[in-house]
């Protein structure tokens, strides 16, 4: 059996932490003081899944989401997000 040490870090984990970050950040960007109402949790098969205070914020991400991705994208140096998914 093979032990990894502790501070060796999981680099898949590394790197969805930066995707969430930018996320954060994109979203900031893109919708100022209501961002802090929504929180990214998860990017899975190129979708990133939010959860919203409510569905006024939903609307407003969904009016955004084109920019948003874009935002996203650009602080990636890639293109890894597609869509937006929004829970309530």
């Amino acid at each position: 059996m093979v032990f990894s040490p502790l501070t060796q870090q999981d680099p898949k984990k590394e790197g969805d932490a930066h995707l969430l970050e930018c996320a954060k950040k994109s979203l900031e960007a893109v919708l100022g003081e209501t961002s802090k109402k929504i929180d990214p949790l998860f990017l899975k098969n190129r979708t990133l899944t939010v959860t919203c205070a409510n569905s006024e914020i939903a609307r407003e991400l969904r009016e955004a989401q084109e920019e948003i991705v874009v935002e996203i994208n650009k602080m990636l140096d890639q293109d890894e997000v597609d869509r937006i998914r929004y829970l309530l």
